[in-house]
């Protein structure tokens, strides 16, 4: 499973601030600085800051290709983040809404 959390930027844009590939058998998470020079913020709603960032925000597409360069599906909830990680690993991203799978039961 592929997921991220994002702020708004520029012309609302999505800006993905952290970057999370899971499976089975372990998770990694990557928290990435801004791409813009800015004074650090974040959101009320989620609790991110851009401070909490440490790799350079260019990097986004080289840590998504290579964190799920082994798995031969990838899975994700909502047609808008399906669509986002497509578009950035040129990929198929499945929609996990479509299969019916209940989010409590990836954690479980």
């Amino acid at each position: 499973m592929v997921d991220y959390e994002f702020l708004r930027g520029r012309q609302n844009k999505t800006l993905v601030t952290e970057l999370c590939v899971a499976s089975a058998a372990a998770s990694e998470t990557f928290r990435f600085k801004s791409p813009y020079k800015i004074t650090d913020h974040g959101s009320s709603e989620n609790g991110l800051n851009w401070a909490d960032g440490h790799i350079e925000y260019k990097e986004l597409h080289t840590i998504l290709t290579e964190a799920v360069i082994g798995f031969a599906h990838l899975y994700t909830y909502s047609v808008s983040k399906c669509t986002y990680l497509a578009g950035l690993s040129g990929r198929m991203i499945h929609n996990l809404d479509y299969l019916e799978c209940p989010l409590t039961s990836l954690f479980q």
